[in-house]
């Protein structure tokens, strides 16, 4: 039974919507495609080095919406950086295909390959794929998971957030796992997924071997870390990376208060705390956690003890201003989080961990191709400062 045909009797047994089903499969498949033109075109595959010295390579996407009786198809279509890539899958500026409307039902019932797509793709354009095309179309959704896991990384990066979120996963019986999420910005802004891996809860044991992967893909260098503040976790992450600071996410400590205090007093609190790290300057924000321990301590003596001995509150105050409202929180990674998760509903379970790592890397790569050619914010005028502080860690 393959994943489609598993797919449709789950969304079947959960009066689940079907049309939306068939159209994430067909945007899947499009887009995977669509992928692989560009790798026979370039003729070498996606993170080989060889690509950087060609003459030519991989220059990110374009979005284009394709319209079908099952909804819209949110397509990426990739470029080169020579611009002489044309793509041979859809045609040119047409943004509704009746000819795909035609095809599309005897597509989902013989299940997705991507010999049956070719196939059709022909019957429909014309276009012809070589057997080199076809071989790479079978094989391209474990090769880009393997080539994603191995690729090499950045020597430096400003910061890395790591967060875990739980989708349900299919081994013996099914029950939410943790898949464990590492997203670096560099220097200049650039921002991408690192790595990932999944396991049943989420531990000290996997983020340590996640990060001692990220050093064997060549990452030397972090100037911080931040993180939601997991038992053990800053003294792993020091165990891999010594020199790297490290950043409690300001809102998981503020959620931690608001479970600990009483309702009535629940908004006071919060606000009390906020002014510690919207602070304008590390100077403010002591005086402001002095003003919020003096106020609640009566009250609630534990948790002004906890605000007060938290020595990993105010590290994002040590680097420059105009990233600092990146740096206290891990809403960076949290919010792409919820984004997986939400896809992932539309599956209900992964049937093992192969189908979970293709959902996985396909969203990880859209990612980092949008945010890889753009700078987050705060980070250009940041950019020079950063640097200085590499040159410091490296002096140390």
């Amino acid at each position: 039974m393959n994943n489609l045909t598993t797919d449709i009797l789950q969304t079947l047994a959960t009066k689940g919507d079907l049309n939306e089903l068939f159209r994430s499969h067909l945007e899947l498949a499009v887009n995977t495609l669509l992928r692989t033109e560009l790798t026979v075109f370039l003729d070498y595959e996606k993170y080989d080095r060889i690509g950087f010295h060609s003459g030519n390579s991989r220059n990110g996407t374009y979005d284009r919406t394709v319209k079908t009786e099952y909804g819209e198809l949110q397509l990426q279509i990739p470029r080169d950086r020579n611009g002489e890539f044309k793509q041979q899958t859809l045609p040119a500026y047409k943004r509704t295909n009746e000819t795909l409307e035609e095809t599309i039902i005897h597509l989902f019932r013989k299940g997705i390959t991507m010999s049956e797509i070719a196939d059709l793709i022909e019957k429909m354009y014309g276009h012809h794929y070589t057997p080199q095309t076809m071989s790479n179309m079978t094989k391209v959704f474990s090769e880009e998971v393997a080539a994603f896991k191995k690729r090499p990384l950045n020597d430096h990066y400003a910061a890395i957030y790591l967060d875990a979120t739980y989708i349900p996963l299919k081994r013996k019986t099914v029950d939410k796992e943790a898949i464990h999420i590492a997203v670096g910005i560099r220097p200049d802004g650039a921002k991408e997924v690192l790595g990932y891996a999944i396991a049943p809860n989420e531990s000290t044991v996997t983020w340590k071997e996640l990060l001692e992967d990220l050093i064997s893909r060549g990452v030397k260098s972090v100037l911080l870390f931040v993180t939601d503040g997991l038992k053990g976790i800053k003294d792993t992450i020091h165990q891999a990376f010594p020199q790297a600071a490290y950043q409690h996410c300001c809102v998981h400590v503020s959620r931690n208060i608001a479970s600990k205090v009483r309702v009535v007093d629940r908004r006071e609190v919060c606000e009390d705390f906020k002014a510690v790290y919207q602070a304008d300057s590390r100077e403010k924000a002591i005086e402001a956690r002095l003003d919020f321990t003096e106020k609640w301590h009566t009250s609630y003596t534990r948790v002004t003890k906890a605000v007060l001995e938290n020595d990993s509150l105010l590290t994002f105050y040590d680097f420059p201003v105009s990233i600092r409202r990146s740096l206290y929180s891990t809403n960076l990674i949290e919010s792409f989080n919820k984004q997986i998760k939400k896809y992932s509903r539309r599956k209900e379970q992964f049937q093992n961990e192969e189908s979970m790592d293709r959902f996985l890397v396909s969203n990880f790569d859209l990612y980092n191709q949008k945010f890889l050619t753009r700078s987050h914010r705060g980070f250009q005028q940041a950019e020079a400062e950063l640097w200085e502080m590499f040159g410091i860690l490296a002096e140390r």
